[in-house]
C-alpha cells in the first residue's frame, strides 16, 4: 500500500511545488495515512484543506484501503 500511496502523492507533488512545499510519507497504520506537509506547506493557512479536500480525496478515490490522513510534525 505505501508504493500506491507514494504514487497517488508523486501526482499531486507539482501543485504543491509550484507553492514552494512538498508532502512526505510518514507512515501508514490500519488504513490510516500520516503525513507530513514541508517547506512553505507546513506554515499555509490552508494546509488543513490542503490535507482534506486534496491530498485526502485522490487517496481515497485512488486507495480504497484508505480511511483517512493524518498531518504529523
Amino acid at each position: 500500500m505505501k508504493d500506491e500511496v507514494e504514487s497517488v502523492l508523486d501526482t499531486l507533488r507539482p501543485q504543491l511545488m509550484q507553492d514552494g512545499g512538498n508532502v512526505e510519507l510518514v507512515d501508514i497504520e490500519d488504513g490510516i495515512v500520516k503525513l507530513r506537509l514541508v517547506g512553505s506547506c507546513s506554515s499555509c493557512s490552508s494546509s488543513t484543506m490542503t490535507l482534506k479536500m486534496g491530498i485526502e480525496r485522490a487517496l481515497k478515490k485512488a486507495i480504497p484501503m484508505v480511511r483517512c490522513i493524518e498531518a504529523v510534525e
